[in-house]
Parts: C-alpha cells; sequence; structure tokens
C-alpha cells in the first residue's frame, strides 16, 4: 500500500460497495455522481478522508467527492510504512463504506431530496446523524455479508478492522473530552491508541493533531452511532416485517436531523 495505489483500491471498495447494497436492497440509493480525489493540500493535516456534497440548496447537477489523503511528505518511510498498515486493503473498504456508500454519500444524497417544510429546515444538519448513520452503515454491510473480494476469510478480515474502528471511534470520543478539559497529555494519548485501540504509530500522531485542532466532533461517531442503533432496534420492533431497505428509506427520509428530533418525526 502506497500513496500511489491507495485511490485505486477506494475506486474499486467504492464500486464493490454500491453493487453489494443493490444485490441485497439494504436502502435505496439516489442517482449522485462521485468522484474518487487526492485530498487538496490545503485541507489536509486533520482527517485521513472526507466526503464532500452538494449543499442542500444546490441545483446544479454537481459531484459528490471523496477526498483520501496521502501521507505527509515530511513523514519518516518508517512511519508512512506504519501508516498503510493501518489502513491496509482490507481496512479501506470499512473506510470506503463510511465515506461512501452506504455511510456518507449516501446519506447525504438522501438529504438533498429532503424539501421540509422551509429552507432553515433543509439546511438544519446534525454532525451527529450524519456519522452515527456513517458508522451504523459500516456494522450493517458486515453484518449482512460483505466481503472486500467474496471469499470467507476476506469477510471475517473486514469483520475485524470493523471491530477494531469500534473501539477506535470510542477512544475517539475519550480522547476529545480529556484533551478540551486539559486532562489528557500526549504521550499518554498515544499509549491509550496503541496499547488499548491497537492502532499503528501513524495512525495516532495523525489523530493527535486532530483532537488539537477540533473540539466536539471526535465523539459524533460514538454518540451518533448508540442514537441511529437505538432507533434501528426500535423500528424493527414496530415493524417486524419491513425490509432493510424500507426501514433505512424511513430513517433518511427526514435529512440530517438530530436524532432526538428523528424520533419524533418518526414518531417512535
Amino acid at each position: 500500500m502506497t500513496d500511489s495505489t491507495v485511490l485505486g483500491i477506494v475506486e474499486d471498495a467504492t464500486a464493490r460497495s454500491l453493487a453489494f447494497v443493490l444485490e441485497h436492497e439494504l436502502v435505496s440509493i439516489p442517482e449522485t455522481a462521485v468522484r474518487i480525489i487526492e485530498m487538496p493540500e490545503i485541507h489536509r493535516g486533520v482527517a485521513v478522508a472526507y466526503c464532500d456534497a452538494p449543499g442542500p440548496l444546490e441545483s446544479a447537477d454537481v459531484a459528490t467527492f471523496v477526498a483520501v489523503s496521502p501521507t505527509p511528505a515530511d513523514w519518516s518511510p518508517e512511519r508512512t510504512l506504519s501508516f498503510y498498515r493501518e489502513y491496509n486493503g482490507v481496512q479501506l473498504h470499512d473506510l470506503t463504506i463510511h465515506e461512501a456508500f452506504p455511510g456518507h454519500v449516501l446519506q447525504l444524497a438522501h438529504a438533498r431530496q429532503f424539501t421540509g417544510s422551509t429552507s432553515v429546515r433543509r439546511l438544519g444538519m446534525s454532525g451527529v446523524f450524519v456519522e452515527g448513520w456513517a458508522v451504523y452503515a459500516e456494522e450493517l454491510m458486515l453484518d449482512r455479508g460483505y466481503s472486500p473480494d467474496g471469499s470467507d476469510e476476506q469477510r471475517l478480515a473486514l469483520r475485524l478492522q470493523q471491530l477494531k474502528m469500534q473501539a477506535r471511534m470510542t477512544i475517539n470520543a475519550i480522547l476529545d473530552i480529556r484533551v478540551h478539559s486539559g486532562d489528557l497529555e500526549e504521550q499518554e494519548a498515544i499509549d491509550l491508541m496503541r496499547t488499548r485501540g491497537f492502532q499503528e504509530e501513524g495512525e495516532a500522531v495523525g489523530k493527535w493533531r486532530r483532537a488539537l485542532l477540533t473540539a466536539g466532533q471526535l465523539p459524533t461517531y460514538f454518540t451518533g452511532y448508540l442514537a441511529v442503533r437505538s432507533i434501528v432496534n426500535d423500528l424493527r420492533v414496530l415493524h417486524p416485517d419491513w425490509t432493510d431497505r424500507a426501514l433505512h428509506d424511513l430513517i433518511l427520509s427526514q435529512g440530517s436531523p438530530a436524532p432526538r428530533h428523528l424520533r419524533a418525526l418518526l414518531g417512535i
């Protein structure tokens, strides 16, 4: 795995995950153009990847970008190798599910279809819901049997990566809270990520920087996942005969509201 090969792997993972969603009818897929790009340098240094979708009021036919960052030019070969042990060929499928299908790209495409009673209602977006859906999407794909190459071996390898990401999101929340309450030094944070989270040095160093540069965003994965997972569970109890697609389309039909408001909108 290198900076020169990572985009091709993400493109392949995007096509495979999209085909799986369609084949298993997990959720409706609005028509949307997707481009996988190298992250512009001005946006590097925080997240490893991001989804840049057209805004909710955009009327032009604009593509959604999934941007993936190369490693910093000043990193040593050893740290770069460490980073790509973390973001290996199997893990990149989990990352792609989160950022593209059925994660951010799909959810934000549904959100653009939501008209709402006012333009202000369309503009309202909860990061907790957006990230919660994307983390739930990772679990959903593995629960339905997704495998990077169709083999049981790769399916189990991806499940291991997905569970590791669940541990990471929990540690993300701890990092954000403790860093911004002045209760965590860098070396303790690195040790936490590397020992309890089984993260590589390249990932841990980058995450420490991200925790310093942002506040309140890292916990949204953990809190959002719990909230979205709870809504899904309650809807399955209320509508045991519903298909995956019917249930997920309902959840995505209200734009990107905070989960507590989504409950009210769905009457649960």
